[in-house]
Order: C-alpha cells, then sequence, then structure tokens
C-alpha cells in the first residue's frame, strides 16, 4: 500500500476525490476505465491517484482492484481501549448516553454517578443536586428519580433536599 502500510491518508484522499471515485468504482465493478465523462488527462491522473494510494493495481495491462486494502487499514489501525464498567454508558465527555436495561449495570452507573456527586454525610437541595448531576445528563429529574428508586439518594424528611444512603 502506498505511504505505507496502514496509511489511510491516501486512501481517504483518492476517495474523496469524485473523479477518483467514479473510476474506482468502474474498476470494482471489473470494466476498464472510461466513458464516465472524464476527459483523457482527467481519467490518466485519477487512475494514477488510485495506484499510488494503493486502492488499484495494474496486472496483465489491466487494472484491477487491490481487494485487501481496506482490511490492511483496519487491521493496522490502533484499537482503542474497550471502555469497562460504567464508563461504557457514558460519552467521551462524561455524560450518560444511555440507561442500561439490565438491573446490575443500571445500578453500576448509578453508583458511579452518586460518587461522583454527593459525598458521604453531605445534605443538598434540589437545586443543588441538579447542578451537579448535569454534568451527567440535561434530564437531571430523571437521573435524580433513578438514584431515589435505587436507594442510593434519599430525600430528607422536608422532602427539599437530598442525601446519600449509607449502609450505616
Amino acid at each position: 500500500m502506498a505511504g505505507g502500510r496502514g496509511d489511510w491518508r491516501p486512501v481517504a484522499a483518492a476517495l474523496a476525490n469524485p473523479h477518483c471515485r467514479r473510476v474506482y468504482a468502474q474498476i470494482v465493478l471489473g470494466e476498464q476505465p472510461g466513458g464516465v465523462g472524464l476527459g483523457a488527462a482527467r481519467l490518466e491522473r485519477a487512475v494514477a491517484v488510485l495506484l499510488d494510494a494503493g486502492l488499484v493495481r495494474e496486472v496483465d495491462g489491466r487494472l484491477e482492484e487491490v481487494p485487501d486494502t481496506f482490511r490492511e487499514l483496519l487491521a493496522s489501525a490502533p484499537q482503542t481501549a474497550r471502555r469497562t464498567g460504567a464508563e461504557r454508558f457514558l460519552t467521551g465527555s462524561g455524560e450518560i448516553d444511555r440507561y442500561p436495561l439490565r438491573e446490575p449495570d443500571l445500578r453500576e452507573l448509578l453508583q458511579y454517578v452518586v460518587e461522583r456527586t454527593v459525598e458521604v454525610g453531605e445534605v443538598l437541595s434540589e437545586r443543588e443536586l441538579g447542578e451537579r448531576l448535569a454534568r451527567f445528563s440535561p434530564d437531571t429529574a430523571t437521573l435524580r428519580r433513578y438514584l431515589v428508586e435505587q436507594e442510593l439518594l434519599e430525600r430528607t424528611r422536608s422532602g427539599s433536599e437530598y442525601a446519600r444512603v449509607t449502609d450505616d
């Protein structure tokens, strides 16, 4: 592959060019390039770009697709560590992107949130709690309700404040 094994930039550049895409499509379909409304110079340039990118090769005077190009690019891509635990339900910025359906997963996510939101022994007004929960979700009422239902937070006797539930 031109540009070094695993270099996706020449491939992306070639496929970003509409002339190259048109010519590449013809080659993938088993046709020889031509008759796609390109002049000779543009056609020649498109073929050169595709050859340089490693998307096509010339065999016995005919152009053919290089079949393993995309598989090799994907195989050489750096692997990102798969998120585990509660973090698998968060976006990169730390917001909840979905609530898990499985009860143990939901509990784990909510435990993660409460540990980062309310200190043991701390009592917060609904407004203060909402401000802290906002970093995890714009829908703080739903998140607060989940935390109370899971008995991770409790309302104080007055009903206007919240505290973290402890195992005491």
